[in-house]
C-alpha cells in the first residue's frame, strides 16, 4: 500500500495544479495557432512544445542541478535548463539567428535608396515610446515594472524576435517568455495589425504614388557596406556590436561569393537547428509562476502598443520626407521599417497593389525593412547600454 500511494504522491495528477493546467492549454493554444493558422511555425511549434514540457508536473524539465555540501554533483539539471543557460543565458542562440538574417538579406535596395534607412530609423520610435510609458506606468503604480523590463517590453516594437530574446535575457530573463510570444505573435499579425494604420494615416493618392526603379547595386558596394556598418557601430555603440557583427558576418558570406558552401549552410541547416532549441528554451520560461500574473498582460499590451507606433511612425516618417524630396516616396513602405522581414515588405506591396494594380513596391520597401533590423539592434545595443546598471 505504502508503494502504492508513494508512486501516487509522485504521479503528475497528484501533483497538476490549475497554473499549470492552463500554461499546458497556452501551449497547445500556441501549437493550434502555427499549424492551422500558420502564424510563425518555425517559432511557435517549438514554443509551444516546450511550455507543455516544462508545465508537466514532476518531469524536471526546468530543474536546476543540485550539488552537495563539498560540490558533488547529486542530481543532473533538466534539459531544459541546460538548452537555455547555453544558448540564450550566454545570447548564443539570437547571435547565430541573427548570422543566419544576414547571409538570407540583400543590402541591395538599401544602397539603391539610402534615405529609406531614415524610415528604418523611425519605425524605432516605438521602442522608446513603450519603454517611457512601461516606467509611467510603474510610477502610478498600476504595474510593477523596472527599467530593465520596460527596455525589455519595449524592444518588442521592432518587431524582432531574436533582438527582444537578446535583450531580455540580458536585461529580464524572467520576462522572457512573455516577451517572446509577444514579440513573435506581433510579428505572424503583421498582416492583420499594419493595413488599418496605414490606410488611415495615408490618402489615396499617396497610396497610388509609383516609385521609379531602384539602380543595379555592384557586388563591391554590397561587400564594402557590412564592413563600414559594423566598423561606425563598433566605434559607436559596442553593446550594440554583438548582434550587428553577426548580422553583418553573415551578410558578408553571402555577398563575397567565395564561401557558398559556409553561407548556404548558415541560411538553412544552422539557422534551423538553432531555432528548434531557441524555441523550445523561450518555451522554458513559460511555467505557470513566471507566466501567469498581470505583468504578463501588461507586456502583451504594451508590446502591441509598441508595434502599432513603430508602423504608424514609418509611415509618417515617409510622408515628412516628401514634403523635402523631389522625388516622391509611398508612405505605404515605411511601415515597413518594423524588422518583421520580409513579411512587413509584402503587406506594404500588397496595400500598394489595392490602390494601383501598376504599383509594385516590394523591392522598394524591403529597402526600409532591412534598415529596421539594423536600427532595432542599435536600439537594442542603446537599451543594453543605458539600463544594464540599474
Amino acid at each position: 500500500m505504502e508503494q502504492i500511494l508513494k508512486l501516487w504522491s509522485e504521479s503528475g495528477l497528484a501533483q497538476i495544479e490549475m497554473g499549470t493546467v492552463v500554461m499546458m492549454a497556452v501551449g497547445f493554444g500556441l501549437l493550434f495557432l502555427a499549424i492551422r493558422k500558420g502564424f510563425e511555425p518555425l517559432l511557435l511549434v517549438p514554443i509551444g512544445f516546450g511550455t507543455i514540457l516544462v508545465n508537466i508536473p514532476g518531469a524536471g524539465f526546468e530543474a536546476a542541478p543540485i550539488y552537495d555540501a563539498v560540490g558533488h554533483l547529486e542530481s543532473p539539471g533538466g534539459l531544459m535548463y541546460y538548452i537555455y543557460n547555453v544558448g540564450i543565458a550566454s545570447g548564443m542562440f539570437p547571435l547565430i539567428i541573427f548570422m543566419g538574417v544576414g547571409a538570407m538579406t540583400d543590402f541591395g535596395p538599401l544602397l539603391a535608396n539610402p534615405k529609406t534607412l531614415l524610415l528604418g530609423a523611425a519605425a524605432q520610435v516605438g521602442i522608446f515610446v513603450t519603454v517611457m510609458g512601461a516606467v509611467g506606468l510603474s510610477s502610478l503604480g498600476i504595474l510593477d515594472f523596472s527599467i530593465r523590463d520596460a527596455a525589455s517590453i519595449g524592444i518588442i516594437g521592432g518587431a524582432d524576435g531574436p533582438t527582444a530574446i537578446f535583450v531580455t535575457s540580458k536585461l529580464s530573463p524572467d520576462l522572457l517568455g512573455a516577451v517572446a510570444v509577444a514579440a513573435y505573435s506581433y510579428m505572424a499579425l503583421v498582416p492583420i495589425i499594419q493595413p488599418p494604420i496605414m490606410r488611415a494615416l495615408t490618402t489615396e493618392a499617396e497610396r497610388k504614388i509609383e516609385m521609379v526603379q531602384l539602380r543595379p547595386v555592384s557586388t563591391r558596394e554590397k561587400i564594402v557596406f557590412p564592413m563600414l556598418l559594423l566598423g561606425l557601430v563598433a566605434m559607436l555603440l559596442p553593446s550594440a556590436a554583438p548582434l550587428l557583427g553577426m548580422f553583418c558576418f553573415g551578410n558578408l558570406m553571402r555577398e563575397c561569393g567565395v564561401v557558398d558552401r559556409l553561407s548556404d549552410t548558415t541560411q538553412n541547416a544552422l539557422i534551423n537547428i538553432v531555432t528548434i532549441f531557441l524555441g523550445l528554451a523561450v518555451g522554458s520560461k513559460m511555467s505557470a509562476d513566471k507566466f501567469l500574473n498581470w505583468e504578463t498582460l501588461g507586456i502583451l499590451g504594451l508590446g502591441a502598443l509598441a508595434f502599432c507606433i513603430g508602423t504608424a511612425a514609418g509611415v509618417l516618417m515617409a510622408k515628412l520626407m516628401n514634403r523635402f524630396s523631389a522625388t516622391p516616396i509611398n508612405p505605404l513602405i515605411g511601415s515597413a521599417g518594423v524588422s518583421a522581414v520580409p513579411m512587413a515588405a509584402r503587406v506594404s506591396n500588397k496595400i500598394g497593389l489595392e490602390a494601383n494594380p501598376q504599383n509594385f513596391l516590394l523591392m522598394h520597401a524591403m529597402g526600409p525593412n532591412v534598415a529596421g533590423v539594423i536600427g532595432s539592434a542599435v536600439a537594442a545595443g542603446v537599451m543594453i547600454s543605458m539600463v544594464s546598471g540599474f
